[in-house]
């Protein structure tokens, strides 16, 4: 295996993250589970502990049929709702069963996931320390950029959202209006322009959804919309089903909805022309999300994609997608993919004796440490001379 020299990487990234007029970020799980937040397995035991009667009954059937078709990974809630999700459509969410379980019961069992999720979220979010968000927030904000900046991320928990109000920093996610606030596609649609009050606005796009967003019978129209609402005292007694996790029907509905658009403005950023766009937290699991970045990354030469990952597992899992690209770089504790080469970190601190490295690299462990969310936000604001005044935003 080939040998990556660390310092002369980090050197090529602080490189880009000068000169690179337009940046944009992409936050996965993980930048939530470095908060505290439970990820997907941890998510999937807590609802499973919660879940009682009926509820469970029904939850083991399907998550018991699921274990006999997912042979390659351990089934997980989101492999779960997607199945449900199956179940009420195939059933029209009527007393016709699958597999034992009825299309009214699906129904029931999905809002009382999502009850449950949304609790167990926000309960730890209460507790969450949010200064790393904060600060990544307030650092990204003070870039002098010519292009909007924009983050999207798979997480639906608010801690973005929490965030960017506690620092007072205008953001805007395709939700207009105060009293039920509704998805307004054309707003997502187009690019802003140079003298647009807005352009500086952080641009948030949740592709799977939020803990703020409900789904809410229009009867007008006869069919639902999303809704965002703010604050909800008591989940169980919000009548709305909670929209999180996107099913594979979900992404093939109506325009109006936000997923497709969400998706359409990844696909039409990617190809925008010059980007720098970062990956954190996210471990290239979603086929769908996986399919848009691989397309632009071969159609846009002028796209240079960076991803920070905590696991080396994740990394070599990469590798064997994306051996090809050239314009994608991957960072892991010890292992690295660059030009489209696997290699192993190579420590060389005699070669460039002024170099500081204890902002991404761990010499106790001989790790390099920016594939955890904390560590990448402590190394952007050390390199951007700026420490006192991003300090001063989120005090």
């Amino acid at each position: 295996m080939d040998k990556v020299n660390v310092i002369r990487e980090i050197r090529e990234l602080k490189t880009h993250l000068s000169y690179s007029k337009n940046i944009g970020f992409f936050f996965g799980a993980g930048t939530s589970c470095a908060l505290g937040i439970p990820n997907v397995e941890q998510l999937t035991k807590g609802i499973e502990d919660k879940l009682i009667d009926d509820f469970l009954v029904n939850f083991n059937l399907i998550k018991n049929d699921l274990e006999t078709i997912i042979t390659t990974k351990k089934v997980n809630i989101e492999d779960i709702l997607n199945q449900i999700r199956r179940i009420r459509e195939l059933t029209a969410e009527s007393s016709k069963e699958y597999e034992g379980v009825s299309g009214e019961n699906a129904k029931l069992l999905d809002k009382e996931i999502c009850t449950i999720i949304y609790d167990i979220i926000l309960q730890k979010e209460s507790i969450a320390n949010i200064d790393s968000t904060k600060k990544f927030f307030a650092w990204l904000s003070l870039l002098n950029r010519d292009f909007s900046k924009e983050v999207f991320t798979t997480n639906y928990d608010l801690i973005i959202e929490k965030s960017l109000e506690a620092t007072q920093i205008p953001y805007f996610d395709g939700f207009v209006g105060s009293f039920e606030p509704f998805f307004w596609q054309e707003s997502i649609d187009k690019f802003v322009s140079k003298n647009d009050l807005t352009q500086n606005w952080i641009r948030l796009w949740k592709i799977h959804g939020s803990l703020s967003w409900f789904w809410k019978e229009d009867t007008a129209l006869n069919s639902q919309k999303i809704i965002r609402i703010g604050k909800v005292e008591n989940i169980k007694k919000n009548d709305n089903e909670l929209v999180i996790y996107p099913s594979k029907e979900k992404y093939d509905s109506s325009k109006k909805q936000p997923f497709i658009a969400y998706f359409d403005r990844l696909k039409n950023y990617l190809l925008s022309g010059e980007l720098l766009f970062v990956f954190t937290g996210y471990s290239f699991s979603d086929q769908h999300i996986n399919e848009i970045i691989f397309n632009c990354l071969r159609q846009n030469n002028r796209l240079t994609v960076l991803v920070f990952f905590f696991q080396d597992s994740e990394v070599e899992n990469l590798h064997k997608q994306t051996s090809s690209y050239m314009n994608l770089n991957v960072f892991g504790p010890t292992k690295a993919i660059i030009n489209g080469n696997l290699g192993e970190w190579e420590f060389t601190p005699h070669l460039y004796p002024n170099e500081k490295s204890d902002t991404y690299w761990n010499g106790t462990k001989n790790e390099f440490m920016l594939g955890d969310f904390n560590q990448l936000v402590k190394f952007f604001i050390a390199n951007s001379g700026k420490k006192e005044t991003i300090e001063s935003i989120t005090k």
